[in-house]
């Protein structure tokens, strides 16, 4: 059983840097063709920045097979060691903290690399190393906080209920949903601060846009995103009554009235599709396969590894091998998220027309250096979003449409 998920795992690891090495030679010749959607100098750097990031990549997943190894040889039996003589629930709370622990130094250097030589050479980059510590310490001490509270819980369930897996998988599911409530007025406004859009005349804007989406929010608020990161955004957050739109500042400053309205036709949209429940019920569906799988785990398997089959070592090996789990399921998660960009597009093109989505999409994707092409298993794997020249394609852009023909059902303006 050892030898099967140590095989597993190097399968995981293997294709995860075939796709990465398939990814950096796609890029490094397709930034010498002639520029899509980019000023020649912006198509390069996206490119640049790309291929940095898929090294980084590469070595993160050798490091990660690397930490596979330690904890499969040698780290889970130090764990079962270190806590020999406690309880079953302080037990499942030391050696899952330990483990988170141990993961996240490892895994830092990765972080401060990605944020300070590539993010900085790229000028993306606004973050100072006191404000990294600080987001660090609250991240860090957040997870593990958390962490402990499920640990213990789920430690409970798995020697006082008999259908344990069952049990312990609508609590996780239950705390997600909880946690997509709290996210956006508790979690969020511990890293940054949200201020209520001042623009009266824009807000108003977007009340309309709301009111005919018939989309209810406590309030539109500014995230002072740029004191970390150069790139642009914005999202609805939350669930229920704590729903909130939120525009990052550097948003503001580079879309016109009208194109930011388009851009939040867009993420109307997902609502407008229950596409956050739909994503949170499809995630329910994987946990639940996985708490199945693993609550179904031979006793020799615990043999083989030299440890005792305690809550503690099951929630060990759940969190060694979860990431290999996702990653099965991401071909199906990508490809439905994919489908629902399209689909919030229309809705967009209905709300707004499609002229000013149009022009939004071409802002980010040069101001964001996003390199807007990919290779096919990139894909296929990883992008929850449609290339973006295929999005432009489906709202009747002539410049990227192959026949050079412009839809006329897909004009017009956001007229609120």
């Amino acid at each position: 059983m050892v030898q099967a998920l140590s095989i597993i795992f190097f399968l995981y690891v293997l294709i995860k840097v075939y796709i990465s090495v398939m990814q950096i030679g796609y890029v490094a010749k397709a930034k010498n063709m002639p520029p899509v959607l980019m000023k020649p100098s912006s198509w390069m750097k996206s490119a640049r920045y790309l291929i940095s990031n898929e090294r980084l990549k590469i070595v993160e997943t050798l490091v990660e097979y690397g930490l596979f190894v330690f904890w499969l040889s040698w780290g889970i039996r130090w764990l079962d060691t270190m806590t020999w003589n406690m309880d079953p629930i302080m037990q499942a709370v030391v050696a899952v903290d330990l483990f988170l622990i141990v993961n996240y130094v490892v895994e830092l250097p990765f972080s401060i690399y990605k944020t300070f030589v590539i993010d900085e050479r790229f000028r993306f980059n606004h973050s100072t190393p006191e404000l990294f510590v600080k987001d660090q310490i609250k991240g860090g001490l957040l997870t593990l906080a958390v962490a402990s509270v499920l640990s213990a819980a789920v430690a409970w369930i798995i020697v006082n209920v008999p259908m344990w897996w069952f049990v312990s998988f609508l609590l996780i599911f239950a705390v997600i949903v909880l946690l997509n409530l709290l996210y956006p007025t508790l979690i969020a406004p511990m890293f940054n601060k949200f201020t209520p859009l001042e623009n009266e005349a824009l807000k108003e804007k977007i009340d309309a846009l709301m009111q005919r989406s018939g989309f209810e929010s406590e309030g539109v608020f500014v995230v002072d995103a740029s004191k970390r990161d150069a790139r642009l955004n914005a999202y609805f957050g939350g669930l229920g009554k704590t729903k909130r739109v939120v525009l990052f500042d550097t948003l503001l400053e580079k879309l016109s009235d009208n194109e930011l309205l388009a851009v939040l036709g867009h993420e109307l949209g997902h609502y407008k599709h229950h596409d956050i429940y739909k994503n949170i019920a499809m995630l329910g569906g994987i946990l639940f396969v996985g708490f199945y799988i693993f609550g179904h785990l031979p006793t020799s398997l615990f043999m083989e590894l030299g440890v005792r089959e305690t809550p503690a070592m099951l929630m060990v090996l759940f969190l060694l091998m979860i990431s290999v789990f996702i990653f099965i399921f991401m071909p199906i998660m990508s490809f439905v998220s994919r489908q629902n960009e399209y689909a919030a597009d229309r809705y967009a093109v209905e709300m707004c027309g499609s002229e000013d989505l149009i022009r939004a999409l071409k802002k980010l994707v040069d101001e964001n250096k996003s390199f807007p092409m990919a290779h096919k298993l990139t894909i296929f794997f990883y992008h929850s979003h449609p290339p973006i020249v295929e999005r432009l394609r489906a709202l009747g852009d002539k410049s990227v449409r192959d026949d050079g023909k412009e839809d006329e059902a897909l004009k017009g303006e956001c007229t609120i």
